[in-house]
């Protein structure tokens, strides 16, 4: 009588057996107890991959990168010299020497870097964001063309959806994005832009321009109540 195969057993050992030819071609992984890499997964030497750390498909990382911990990248291209911590990266690209996260979620299409900074709480879905540009927290950025060197505030969101259609949003370079701005798409902001912090912008910014879309603020005076007092 043949004796049982244990399926969680064998995708164990295989899971080890890949991790071990991994750490033999120059990859560290920290704990291969607590990492998931598919076979078609490439990895370069130089490399560190930290503890949860799921990598599937198709996804090709560099060199000299750390990776983790509790990161899932799924048939994505993190390039050479790169940081990627508590993140979700789906069918995007990670260009050299690229921080990302903690706790940011690069969705289809997104393709960021070289030397930019995605930080916490950040999705980015089918935009390029070029050389140098950062979106440090709190941002959205959908459909968009961010440009080099530019800063997107905390905050801020590209509203690309009309309920019906997507819109594109263009931000030139070295713009700066004041916190919780609204970019009602399709617009496009200029080189060396400002948008004031809490605009809601809908008209294209010309290069060098600020650009306000507030409602203005109104002080008046505050009538307290006695406590039991009634409404």
């Amino acid at each position: 009588m043949c004796a049982q195969i244990d399926p969680i057993t064998v995708d164990r050992e295989e899971r080890l057996q890949r991790a071990r030819d991994l750490m033999n071609s120059g990859v560290k992984i920290i704990d291969p107890e607590r990492t998931y890499i598919d076979r078609g997964v490439r990895i370069a030497p130089g490399t560190e991959i930290l503890p949860g750390t799921h990598l599937r498909g198709e996804t090709v990382i560099g060199a000299r990168c750390a990776i983790g911990p509790d990161c899932y990248i799924e048939d994505s291209i993190v390039e050479d010299d790169c940081r990627v911590r508590y993140s979700v990266l789906e069918g995007s690209r990670v260009r050299s020497e690229t921080t990302i996260g903690p706790y940011a979620h690069l969705r289809p299409g997104a393709d960021v870097g070289p030397k930019v900074r995605i930080g916490n709480f950040v999705e980015v879905k089918a935009s390029r964001v070029h050389s140098g540009a950062k979106a440090g927290h709190l941002t959205y950025l959908g459909d968009a063309e961010v440009g080099e060197d530019t800063n997107i505030g905390a905050g801020t969101i590209t509203c690309n959806y009309d309920g019906v259609e997507k819109h594109k949003t263009v931000i030139g370079k070295r713009a700066f994005i004041g916190s919780n701005t609204s970019l009602v798409a399709p617009v496009k902001i200029g080189d060396d832009a400002l948008i004031g912090a809490g605009s809601t912008i809908t008209e294209d910014v010309p290069d060098g321009q600020l650009a306000l879309g507030r409602a203005r603020q109104v002080n008046k005076e505050r009538h307290k109540r006695r406590k039991g007092e009634a409404q």
